[in-house]
């Protein structure tokens, strides 16, 4: 005798299946809203190399070729002598798109094409992160500067954030829903992060496109990064030289933040 099989055991499946596929829609759907970096890496912005007498001149084959007298130089690849199309502006490689204190595109104007008025925040095209821009009064000022995290220390950030530590700027930012935030996603960028927007085919400073970040200080900006040889310690980048190096998280240095694109 054979065993009609048990329907209601379908039914069910049915309605598992139906569920996997709303819920893959509802997670396709976040995504959509809030969409994650690219984990790409920009270029450095050098587009010179250095010949014999180590000026900078144009990475000519003579310079910079294989058997060159200074063979092999960063000037010769990558983006910044790709020449790529660009949905933003920006210098050589580097690719941004300025935006207001809404969070709406500044149109962009001359050539090569910089932000028609300054901007609040920037959306790098290429890694889909947004960072913030210094401002030279309020919350955001250039000159103010924290301890890491929640770690006290020798610090001036103004009235309105205490004490001067990044997890209390980062609350304060949040708070202020700074260029169309609104889901608390400002934070601190990783060592890897932050280096991406340095300019190191600068020769003055700082090492970073001014007409997309002004007011940037040439000095020391925190990561999030804890220097793991000595816990004590996190990683800084410099906007002086663009070099890394780990201190005392107590210090009082510049932070940028950043978020995800959308």
């Amino acid at each position: 005798m054979h065993t009609l099989p048990d329907l209601s055991f379908f039914s069910r499946l049915s309605v598992y299946r139906s569920a996997l596929t709303l819920a893959s829609a509802l997670l396709l759907a976040a995504s959509a809203v809030q969409a994650a970096p690219t984990g790409l890496l920009n270029d450095t912005g050098q587009t010179q190399c250095a010949n014999a007498s180590d000026v900078l001149v144009a990475c000519d084959s003579a310079t910079a070729g294989d058997a060159g007298t200074r063979p092999r130089q960063d000037g010769r690849f990558g983006r910044d002598v790709a020449s790529p199309t660009k949905v933003g502006g920006g210098a050589a490689g580097f690719d941004f798109t300025p935006l207001d204190a809404s969070g709406n595109v500044i149109a962009l104007t001359g050539s090569p094409a910089v932000p028609a008025a300054t901007p609040r925040c920037v959306k790098d095209n290429v890694t889909n992160l947004i960072w913030e821009v210094k401002t030279t009064s309020g919350l955001q000022d250039t000159s103010y500067t924290y301890a890491w995290r929640s770690n006290a220390g020798v610090a001036s950030c103004g009235a309105s954030v205490s004490p001067c530590n990044t997890d209390k700027f980062i609350a304060a930012l949040n708070a202020a829903n700074l260029c169309g935030e609104t889901v608390d996603d400002w934070r601190m960028p990783t060592r890897r992060e932050l280096q991406g927007i340095v300019h190191r085919g600068l020769t003055t400073l700082p090492a970073i496109d001014a007409n997309f970040f002004p007011a940037t200080q040439s000095d020391w900006y925190w990561t999030n990064d804890t220097f793991a040889p000595s816990p004590s310690n996190a990683w800084f980048v410099g906007f002086d030289s663009g070099s890394s190096n780990a201190n005392e998280k107590t210090s009082a240095y510049y932070v940028r933040l950043v978020r995800s694109g959308q």
